[in-house]
């Protein structure tokens, strides 16, 4: 009997193991082909192709495999998201908020509020979309694209195929945004002379969904842009927490009140350690080759995430939801591409 009781905390945990084993190779994999000169010039990151290859295998092969691996990937599509969320604040320092000002936070504070609220009128009254896939395109879309759509997904409890189809349109629109912007930054020029390259680079930081897009963009229109698109999009990040926090309490306020569906609803403790990670951060109290490996292995736990699910998602599920969600995907484009541009201008105005 204690042998057999001596191996029972080994068989709960290697039965972890295939899924956990085949999630880190396929992040390994993705985050090779993401640094490759191909895949970095379009924008597209290694959590992004983590997500496809897992999309493939989920509806290739791993439908074979999953009576195996189940209990790993889910593992990995749970506990380790909400992990590299956390571990995400040590890219981040409350320093980085003075370099775009006060304008730069009000900036990126309507867009992020005006993009997401769009989100849920349009899809809701215009599209009839279930509002967990407005809840979560509006968040892709209107903070940091499909990093963002993963932290919301563990406060709305939305299944993994919207999950998935949130984070395909704010990838496609977010690619496409890589080309547009750099060619708005000669019009912009024409038509209003007194802009400068860092308030392009804040309207790029503030406007397009994925950090890996944001600094393509802003690459390509120049260092000055680049270097303020970057700033604008990591306060964007910051807002992550805050977000997930007020989504949390207005989703309790609107459940019945009855305990048993307030238990539901999950606090979101995540993004409150994601702050306290930032503030800590702020005091560069590590050594930078720690804040290196600490960044690397949470660029690994995301792409783990990522590649869990989409071993998860089964293409018949974004099939059944047509095209409606990319539709509202285009109308938020829009608006970021139009509405952030006017949030811009307007602001500068105001606040030079």
């Amino acid at each position: 009997m204690a042998d057999l009781t001596l191996t029972k905390p080994h068989y709960r945990s290697a039965r972890f193991l295939p899924g956990l084993l085949l999630t880190g190779l396929m992040a390994a994999a993705a985050l090779t082909l993401g640094r490759q000169h191909f895949f970095a010039t379009l924008g597209l990151s290694g959590l992004t192709l983590a997500i496809v290859t897992g999309m493939l295998l989920g509806n290739t092969l791993y439908p074979y495999l999953h009576s195996v691996c189940d209990s790993g990937v889910l593992l990995a599509k749970q506990r380790l998201l909400r992990l590299g969320i956390i571990l995400y604040g040590f890219r981040l320092t409350f320093q980085q908020i003075a370099g775009v000002g006060i304008s730069g936070i009000v900036i990126d504070a309507l867009t992020l509020s005006s993009t997401f609220l769009l989100a849920c009128w349009l899809g809701r009254r215009w599209l009839g979309l279930d509002r967990e896939s407005c809840w979560l395109i509006g968040a892709g879309s209107s903070i940091c694209g499909a990093a963002a759509v993963l932290a919301t997904e563990p406060v709305v409890k939305a299944q993994a195929a919207k999950v998935a189809v949130a984070i395909a349109t704010v990838v496609l629109f977010g690619t496409l945004a890589i080309f547009i912007w750099p060619l708005l930054w000669p019009l912009a020029q024409q038509l209003f002379p007194a802009l400068s390259m860092t308030q392009f680079g804040i309207y790029t930081g503030s406007t397009v969904h994925e950090v890996a897009q944001v600094v393509a963009a802003g690459h390509a229109i120049g260092p000055e842009a680049e270097n303020a698109a970057v700033i604008a999009k990591m306060l964007r990040v910051m807002m992550l927490a805050p977000f997930l926090l007020l989504l949390s309490a207005w989703i309790q306020r609107q459940s019945p009140h009855s305990s048993t569906q307030r238990s539901a609803v999950p606090f979101p403790w995540f993004a409150l350690m994601f702050i306290a990670v930032a503030l800590f951060n702020s005091f560069h109290l590590l050594p930078a080759g720690w804040i290196a490996l600490i960044n690397q292995l949470d660029t690994l736990l995301l792409a783990m995430a990522m590649a869990a699910l989409g071993l998860t998602t089964r293409l018949s599920a974004i099939k059944q939801a047509g095209m409606r969600p990319l539709l509202l995907g285009l109308m938020l484009f829009i608006w970021l591409l139009l509405g952030g541009g006017a949030i811009n201008l307007l602001v500068h105005h105001f606040m030079p």
